[in-house]
Formats: C-alpha cells, sequence, structure tokens
C-alpha cells in the first residue's frame, strides 16, 4: 500500500499518541481514594479498644482543644524567611515567639507539584494531588473530595475567608463571609494584600465566627517579579510579621478565664526558587514554615531546632484538635506536640483515630495491605492499647500503666509513620501492563518512521508499507496467538486492575492484531535493506543518500533521544544540546572550508589540465561560483571570510549565552552573569546592554520592511526601554532617582500598539500579494509581508524578555543573519538540512533564555505586562508566547527563509531548482514527525531508567521528573 509522505506521517503521529496515552495511563498513579463514596461522620469512629459499648463517648472524638482557629497562609514563605539568619531583621516578632513563646515551629515539606491550587488541597484534604492538577491551577473547579472545610462546616462552624480567590472556587458556599483577590495577577504586590488587611481589625473584634482563613499573596508575587532577593522582600516580610502581631495579641486579649484557648497557624503552601518561581522539588521550593502559636503550649527557654513534618499532616491535626472526623483520603499523621497537654488517655485516643483512618485507606488503595509493616505495627499497637485501656478502667493508677501507656503511644507513632510512608509510595505505583502495550506501540511506530524515512523523503515522496504480505504470513498469526494468551494469562491472574484490561475485549484484540500486522510489516520493510549477494542490480532507494551533515543531524537526534535513559541527563538536557549546537557548527565550518578551498583548488587544477564540460557543472552546482551578496553589500573576496567567521562567531554567541543564564538542577543555584546584571549596583551596565541590544535587533530586523514598519520598529523598540526603565529595570539617563516604580502599563500597552501596527502592515501586504497581476511584484510583496509579520514577532518577545535576556534575543537575529546569508544560501543546504537545524537551534535558544524541563522556570508575571488586572486569555498567552521564543522565533524565521528563498529564481539547492526542493520540503515534515517521536520517548527511556526509579519517590522528597514543558520538545517545532 502506498502512501505519501504526508498522510504517512499524519497516521504514524496518530498512533504514536494512542500509544503515548495508554502509556501514560499507565505511568501516572491512580490518586489514593477510598472506597466510601460519602464523607466521613463521627458516627463511623471506631470505639476505643475494650472499653465497651456501655462506656459514654467511647465511640467519639475527645473534647475540642481550641476554641477559634486563625490560619495565616503566606504564599510562597520560605523556611529561611522565618528560620533563617535574616528571620530576626524582618519578622522580629514572629521569631521571637518562635523563640520564647507560647508556640511549636516545623519546617513541613510540601510535595512537588509546588502549585497555589494542589498544595491547598493537600492542606484541607490530607492528600497527595498529582500533576494534572497544575493543569487544573488555571481554572480550579469545586472540591469534591472529603476535606476539613467540609467538615468544619458541617459541624456548625462559622468559617471566614480572605485571600486567594482559589479558596473560593474550590469551596463554593462554604464560607459566612468571603473576599476573594485575583491570584494570578502577579505585577500587583500592594492592594493584593491590603485587600486582605482591610477586613482584619474588624473581624478580630466580632464574636460571630470560629475559623478564620487569610491567604496573602504578595510575597509570591514579588518572587515572580524579582525573586526571593529583591529589596522588596523585607518590607513585604515585616508587613506580614505586622499581621502576625496584631492577630496574635487580639487572640489572646480576647480569651476568657475558664474557655477553651484559640489557636493560630502561620503557614506557606510552598517555597521559592532561587529565580522566585515555584513549582519543581527543590529544597526552598518543598521547605516551609509552620508555627502553632497558643496560651495552651508551654512557653520556650530558647531557640530550638524545627522538627521537619509533612505538609499533609496538618488537616488531620486540626481536624482532631476541632472534634472534628480526618478526612477519608488524608495520609497525613498526626503532629504530636499539639496533643502534649491532653491526657495520656485522649492522645492515645487521637492516635487511634488516625490509625484507623490510615489502616482503612490501606486496605482500599493496596490488596497486598495486611503485608505491609505498617498495618501490623498498627494491629499490636491497638491490641497493647486495649490492654492499657482494661488496666486503666479497673482504675489502675501505677507507674507501671504510665510507662504501659508511653510505650502504646510510641508504637501508635511508628505505625502511622509506616502507613504514611506506605500511602504516599502509592504514587510510585505503575500500571506496567498498560505501560509495556503502549511503549511496544510507541516502538514499533519509531521503527517503521525510521525505515520509511529515505522513501519518505526522496523526489518521490511517498512510502511503500507491505500490509498484505503482512496479514497473510504465518508469523502474524502466532503473534496473535501469542499476544492473546498473554493479555487473557496477565487480566485474569492480575492482583491489581490494569487499564489495558478494562477495555473491552474486541478492542484489545484488536490493539494485539494491529501491533502484530505492524511488527511483521517492520520485518518486510527492514528486508527490502539487506544486501542480497546475487543481486546487482541498485535499489530504486540507493538514490537517496546522506551526506556527512546529514548524518550528523540524525544521529544527533537518536543520541539526545538516547541521552533521556538517565535522569540526570533529562535534568541537564540543556548540555545536550549545547554539545549538539557546538557539533554542528564545527560541521558546517568543514563544509566552509571545503566549499572555498579544496573545493576551488580543485577546480584551479582541473582549469590547468582543461577547460571543464558543461555537463560537469550542470551535474554539480555546488561549484558554482558564488554571487556577491548585494543584500548586505559584501564583495566575494569578503564574503569568504564572512562564510568562515560566521560559524565562529555562532560558537562565541552561543558560548556568551550558556553563560548568561544557568539552568538545569545541578548548577542553577550558580550565579550566573543575569544575576550580576540585576544586582542594584549594575544596573548601569545593564542599561547599556539594553541598548546595544535594542539597537542591533533594530538594525538586523528592519532590513526587509517597508519605511512604515521601520519607524514603527524603532518607535516600538524605544517603547521596550521605556517600559523597562518604567519598572525599574534600567535606567533613563534623565530619570529621578527618587521616582516611585510603576507598573509601565502605558509604555507597555504604546509597544503593543506599534506590535499590531506591524503585524497589520505584514498582513496587508501578503493578502496584496494575492491578487497582485503582476508575479515578479506579488513575490516580492509576499516577502516583505512575511518579514514584516516576523519583525512584529520580535517586537513583541523584546517586550516580554526581562532587561538582561534583551542580548539572547540580539545574538539569536545575529545568528539567522549570517547563517543564512553566508552558510545556508551560499552551501546550498536543502529545505530538509536547513528545517532540521532551524529546530535544533530552536531547542537550545529554548534553554539559552533560562528555562529547563522544571516547571518552576516558567516565568508567569510576563503574562500581565500590560495589564492592570487579570485577564486569563492575553495571560495565558503571552506566558506561553514567552516561554517558548525561541523555538517560535526560529520556526517563524524558517518560514520567511524558505518562502523567500523560493521567490528567487536564480537560486539553486543542489538538486535543481528551489521549486524542486521545495517539493522536498513537503517530506520535510515527516521528518519533523519523526524528530516528535523521538521527543516521545522520553517517558520510557527514563521511567524504565534505574536512576529515575531509585530517585523518583522517596518518601522525603517526590523528584519525578516533571516533563509538562516537554513532552515534545520545548515549544513549536519547526
Amino acid at each position: 500500500m502506498r502512501l505519501s509522505s504526508s498522510v504517512f506521517a499524519a497516521v504514524c503521529l496518530l498512533i504514536e499518541l494512542l500509544g503515548i496515552a495508554l502509556f501514560l495511563r499507565g505511568f501516572f498513579p491512580v490518586p489514593i481514594k477510598s472506597s466510601l463514596s460519602t464523607k466521613s461522620k463521627l458516627s463511623d469512629l471506631p470505639a476505643e479498644p475494650h472499653a465497651g459499648s456501655s462506656q459514654p463517648n467511647s465511640t467519639k472524638v475527645p473534647s475540642p482543644l481550641f476554641k477559634r482557629v486563625v490560619i495565616v497562609l503566606i504564599d510562597a514563605l520560605r523556611e529561611d524567611f522565618v528560620f533563617g539568619p535574616n528571620g530576626k531583621r524582618f519578622m522580629p516578632y514572629t521569631r521571637h515567639i518562635v523563640e520564647r513563646g507560647s508556640s511549636h515551629s516545623f519546617i513541613a515539606k510540601a510535595r512537588p507539584p509546588t502549585v497555589t491550587m494542589p498544595r491547598i488541597k493537600a492542606l484541607t484534604t490530607g492528600s497527595i494531588p498529582g500533576f494534572i492538577d497544575v493543569v487544573m491551577n488555571l481554572n480550579s473547579p469545586a472540591l469534591l473530595e472529603d476535606n476539613l472545610i467540609w467538615q468544619a462546616k458541617n459541624a456548625g462552624k462559622r468559617i471566614i475567608f480572605y485571600g486567594d480567590d482559589t479558596w473560593v472556587r474550590l469551596f463554593p458556599k462554604h464560607f459566612m463571609e468571603y473576599d476573594g483577590t485575583t491570584s494570578f495577577f502577579v505585577s500587583d504586590y500592594t492592594e493584593v494584600d491590603n485587600n486582605v488587611t482591610r477586613h482584619l481589625d474588624s473581624t478580630l473584634k466580632r464574636d460571630d465566627w470560629d475559623m478564620l482563613i487569610l491567604h496573602y499573596l504578595g510575597l509570591d508575587h514579588i518572587g515572580h517579579i524579582s525573586g526571593p532577593h529583591s529589596s522588596l522582600i523585607g518590607p513585604k516580610l515585616l508587613e506580614m510579621d505586622d499581621v502576625i502581631k496584631k492577630i496574635h495579641a487580639s487572640l489572646i486579649t480576647r480569651e476568657s478565664e475558664g474557655s477553651l484557648p484559640n489557636l493560630l497557624v502561620l503557614c506557606g503552601d510552598h517555597g521559592m526558587s532561587e529565580t522566585g518561581s515555584h513549582g519543581g522539588s527543590s529544597e526552598p521550593e518543598v521547605s516551609t514554615p509552620l508555627v502553632l502559636f497558643s496560651p495552651a503550649f508551654q512557653r520556650k527557654a530558647g531557640l530550638e531546632q524545627p522538627v521537619v513534618v509533612e505538609q499533609v499532616d496538618l488537616p488531620p491535626t486540626l481536624a482532631l484538635a476541632l472534634a472534628l472526623p480526618i478526612s477519608q483520603n488524608s495520609v497525613g499523621r498526626l503532629i504530636p506536640a499539639m496533643f502534649e497537654e491532653a491526657s495520656l488517655r485522649e492522645q492515645l485516643r487521637f492516635l487511634h483515630i488516625n490509625g484507623h483512618q490510615l489502616s482503612s485507606l490501606l486496605r482500599d488503595s493496596n490488596p497486598n495491605f495486611h503485608k505491609e509493616d505498617g498495618y501490623e505495627q498498627f494491629r499490636v499497637a491497638e491490641k497493647a492499647h486495649g490492654n492499657w485501656m482494661k488496666l486503666y478502667m479497673e482504675g489502675n493508677a501505677s507507674e507501671v500503666l504510665g510507662n504501659m501507656g508511653k510505650k502504646v503511644l510510641k508504637q501508635y507513632l511508628e505505625a502511622l509513620q509506616a502507613m504514611s510512608a506506605a500511602l504516599s509510595k502509592q504514587l510510585g505505583k505503575y500500571d506496567i501492563y498498560s505501560m509495556i502495550v503502549g511503549m511496544i506501540l510507541v516502538l514499533q511506530v519509531l521503527v517503521l518512521l525510521l525505515l520509511a524515512m529515505p522513501e519518505a523523503l526522496s523526489g518521490a515522496a511517498c512510502v511503500d508499507v507491505p500490509v498484505a504480505p503482512a496479514f497473510l504470513s504465518l508469523p502474524f498469526y502466532l503473534l496473535n496467538l501469542l499476544g492473546s494468551s498473554v493479555h487473557v494469562l496477565v487480566c485474569t491472574s492480575a492482583e491489581a486492575s490494569c487499564y489495558f484490561c478494562s477495555l473491552p475485549w474486541l478492542l484489545a484484540f484488536s490493539a494485539i492484531l494491529f501491533s502484530s500486522a505492524l511488527l511483521c510489516s517492520l520485518v518486510v520493510m527492514a528486508a527490502k535493506w539487506v544486501p542480497l549477494p546475487s543481486s546487482s542490480q541498485p535499489k530504486k532507494s540507493s538514490d537517496w543518500t546522506l551526506s556527512e551533515l546529514d548524518v550528523l543531524l540524525l544521529t544527533g537526534t537518536v543520541g539526545h533521544t538516547l541521552s533521556l535513559g538517565a535522569s540526570s541527563f533529562v535534568e541537564e538536557e540543556h548540555q545536550t544540546w549545547y554539545f549538539l549546537l557546538n557539533t554542528l557548527c564545527l560541521a558546517v565550518f568543514q563544509d566552509v572550508c571545503r566549499k572555498y578551498f579544496r573545493e576551488r583548488r580543485q577546480s584551479s587544477d582541473e582549469e590547468e589540465e582543461g577547460p571543464l564540460l558543461p555537463s560537469t557543472v550542470e551535474e554539480d552546482p555546488t561549484r558554482a561560483t558564488f554571487s556577491p551578496t548585494a543584500e548586505l553589500g559584501v564583495s566575494v573576496g569578503s564574503e569568504k571570510w564572512l562564510a568562515l567567521a560566521t560559524p565562529i562567531l555562532t560558537l562565541a554567541c552561543c558560548r556568551l549565552l550558556r553563560s548568561l543564564n544557568q539552568t538545569g538542577v545541578q548548577w542553577a543555584h550558580l550565579p550566573d552573569l543575569s544575576h550580576w546584571l540585576n544586582s542594584g549596583d549594575h544596573k548601569v551596565f545593564l542599561s547599556l546592554l539594553a541598548v546595544l541590544s535594542l539597537l542591533l535587533i533594530f538594525l538586523l530586523v528592519q532590513r526587509r520592511c517597508s519605511m512604515v514598519s521601520k519607524i514603527a520598529l524603532a518607535l516600538g523598540l524605544l517603547g521596550v526601554y521605556s517600559y523597562r526603565a518604567a519598572v525599574d529595570n534600567v535606567l533613563f539617563p534623565w530619570q529621578n532617582s527618587s521616582q516611585s516604580v510603576s507598573k509601565g502599563t502605558g509604555e507597555a500597552r504604546f509597544v503593543y500598539v506599534f506590535v499590531l501596527g506591524i503585524l497589520f502592515t505584514g498582513v496587508k501586504d501578503l493578502l496584496r500579494s494575492q491578487v497582485m497581476s503582476s508575479a515578479v511584484e506579488g513575490r516580492r510583496l509576499k516577502s516583505r509581508g512575511l518579514w514584516e509579520a516576523y519583525s512584529g514577532v520580535v517586537l513583541l518577545v523584546a517586550l516580554l524578555f526581562r532587561a538582561h535576556n534583551l542580548p539572547t534575543l540580539a545574538c539569536c537575529l545575529l545568528i539567522q543573519t549570517l547563517m543564512a546569508q553566508f552558510i545556508w544560501k551560499k552551501l546550498h543546504y536543502d529545505a530538509a538540512q536547513t528545517t532540521i537545524m532551524h529546530y535544533w537551534f530552536g531547542q537550545a535558544f529554548f534553554y539559552f533564555q533560562g528555562n529547563s524541563n522544571n516547571i518552576a522556570t516558567v516565568d508567569i508575571s510576563v503574562g500581565f505586562v500590560g495589564l492592570e488586572s487579570y485577564v486569563e486569555a492575553p495571560a495565558v498567552f503571552l506566558t506561553a508566547f514567552s516561554t517558548y521564543a525561541g523555538p517560535l522565533l526560529w520556526a517563524c524565521h524558517l518560514v520567511c527563509y524558505l518562502s523567500s528563498e523560493r521567490d528567487r529564481a536564480a537560486v539553486s539547492l543542489g538538486h535543481g531548482s528551489y521549486c524542486f526542493a521545495l517539493l522536498r520540503s513537503i517530506p520535510a515534515v515527516f521528518y519533523v514527525v519523526l524528530v516528535t517521536a523521538l521527543r516521545y520517548h522520553l517517558f520510557i527511556w527514563s521511567v524504565f531508567s534505574p536512576k529515575l526509579l531509585l530517585r523518583g519517590h522517596a518518601h522525603s522528597g517526590h523528584r519525578r521528573c516533571l516533563p509538562l514543558l516537554h513532552l515534545h520538545g520545548p515549544g513549536p517545532h519547526p
């Protein structure tokens, strides 16, 4: 069956997506859920062991320990902001209470993804959200899972909330009074907190509430804007310290004698990386402070080392402290310090309730629960608890009873820790069978693409898939029988349910049939490439050959994919692309030397022996004399040296950009040029560098634009500098140092006007080119329209890039210009080679921007450039556009370059006219699909890597790599 390369690529991509979807279904664990559809109730609580039903209150939670609870959640509060060396300076009152007051302090470990909405779920349900919650973070649905807020409301407690409106969306109709603030508008770090604090005085004076929740966002927004070491961090922490002081003083003064004490909880949902973002699993992102203030606690004699707990330990602790049932899906364990003032019987009762809830959840989520050490330990502790209760009920008050109770207490704590750890390991529970089936499909398609690539990239641009021989072969039926037997065996004997087994049998057997046929087809196609000794006739596909550069591009892409078999190469993928890009530059330099020196010398030798035959020149168009570069005004002699200098200059630019932004995981914390430039002492250097970069951007982009677009581009770049000066990134020579920092909204909108104007001009020229009667004039307008649209994209990128990243944009444009004029055009690289080179450069520039495979490197602050409030559509677009600006710029340049070169009738790319070469560029899309398929194997190689399996699911830090930005490469592919 013969298929065009484009149709064949589309079919392969569809099968690849189905295989990846099945693989991911097995890769991402099923959330830990209780089998009960209803929420926990007080009536469902177990009785005290051996207390007997005749004993009153034997099935109830002990009395509440606190009357009121105030939860102050400061977004992105790192533990070193409170417990670190700057804690005394920026949070003096909080630090004093931590050291000398009635409080307990902890370091609460948050689990990745360290994003606000999953963290709120963890703080209210006690469960561990998955990575899918990162996507849902943008539009949080109502939380239907059993949670602390629902339990409090169901118990009649009156709850007031002020702060992040994510709570309002998660818990609609749960608060008797609320005022939500937009969490995504990161440009605002003052009003977003003032809107919370303005309710504080009046609320603290009232007596009509039981629980007050305050979620402050200003610290998180400052981190996104300028990082954790910004001069704005100190004043914001002092502001938060004043809030803590006001609440703590009010709770103490309003306590009446004989009533229950109040509780103040200070916590953070997640931390903040060294770049000010969050989402990953680095230590600053997962370590948050947890401080409990209450007169019920003993006063401290000095600073104690904070104890490390899990963030999910807070919900069950608060639930039992307020006499509420623990949420069904909670995997947290009690914090013993909270109950140290209670009687020993109450402490054992609290631990027994927590252990019963964890053991029930363990039974529901693990068929082999009875083999877990924690479950057995809990049963032993429960039995010992019953014996202790028997002695206690008999009135035994000896010291032996106290020692026995302490022993039971210790047994309970060990059992809770073991069961919590076992439940947390469910995050690493894979559906291996579904993963293997998906992997087989993916690998088969990958081999199919590799075998079909020569035919797809040949002049015929079609692929012959031997479907009929596969269905008529004996191995096909044997493979079907083997696959069906394995499927029946696995699905009837598996202890845990598999997703692939849950599919209808007809659909599953159809997939097995398709996989068997595909494997037989691969064998038939591979047999065509095996040379037969008796055959002297060349194959039809032999006219498709690979040059040295083609081998480098193919082996580089395949080698990069194989490198993703180790988690370290996933974390430090930028190093692979830097190496490949440097190797590519050296290979191009070799081609330049060959074209300008070796072949010229051979041509001179041939001229001395005799005139060169015309047919030879036609057969080898690469020996044609290079024409001067009229566009840049470069002579033939200078053109040779510029061509030689282009790869070297590209190497120098890449080395400079590597030092500009440290990325990855291992060395991201090390200082780089961006840190040096962004420090307040070097603002003059940053300003000069920004000016030079903007000037170079204008000179490189304006060459192919109309006069109107040139003026708009110049004014737009001036507006970019004005915007950066308005937000205090760079300096104006006449700027007043005492001038307050603005949001730069007016300056940014000024630039947006010119961006839209340039894009409108480009689109107008493109439309006019379609109705021009003159073909030459139409081609000229079309080419100019594309380059004008490209210049509009460049102007938008310049606005969104931070000031220290403007050299990255300038170097990108410089490399594109030099490579287009002196490499791709003059060395006659065809469209497929040019496409792949653009792809490589785009991947490298994704990392040159400072991005990585960690979601924490996404700069969401650019989504609000020029916005005065949160608007979801433009915020998401601008954030994604800025993140993938590097690959996008190279993809746009590829379109403009191929279009302009196609319209040059005199250009030859080594395979006849450029029109024929452009026909070859259609299968180039097939190659990009191949690259995409290779990129999909990131999950397969990394998941089955021993390194990643060992490092991915430790209880203390869930380090599963987060390829959310990188499922098919960082950004659009050319």
